[in-house]
């Protein structure tokens, strides 16, 4: 299972100017009873940080949303050269559309198919 995170505040310039609503993506791996956020910082950086339930439920007051995918298993091996934090979510989700560039855009594909929770 993973829970994608969706994020409004961000101190980069390029997001602030590009993104509209979300403007950080950042996806949390579910392992048994260990939560891992893959937090994207900058090109060839993938920062882990370890969660708990009562992180994401601080992190929702702070105006993170997320997006729960029951039925998705992460695809970790090739995260090395990614230049985003919308491309590393779309690769560890298994999604190939080059459409989507945006936090907004991968928002609106995946609120499609599956439930928000606040």
């Amino acid at each position: 299972m993973i829970i994608i995170g969706f994020c409004r505040n961000t101190s980069k310039i390029l997001p602030r100017l590009f993104c509209r609503n979300f403007v950080h993506t950042a996806p949390i791996l579910v392992r048994k009873s260990d939560l891992e956020m893959w937090q994207f910082v900058k090109f060839n950086k993938i920062v882990k940080i370890p969660l708990k339930l009562r992180d994401l439920n601080i992190l929702s007051k702070y105006g993170w949303v997320f997006i729960v995918l029951d039925n998705c298993n992460a695809d970790c091996t090739n995260i090395r050269y990614m230049i985003s934090c919308v491309q590393l979510a779309k690769n560890m989700i298994g999604l190939r559309n080059w459409r989507i560039q945006t936090p907004d855009a991968l928002y609106k594909e995946l609120s499609k198919h599956t439930n928000r929770t606040q």
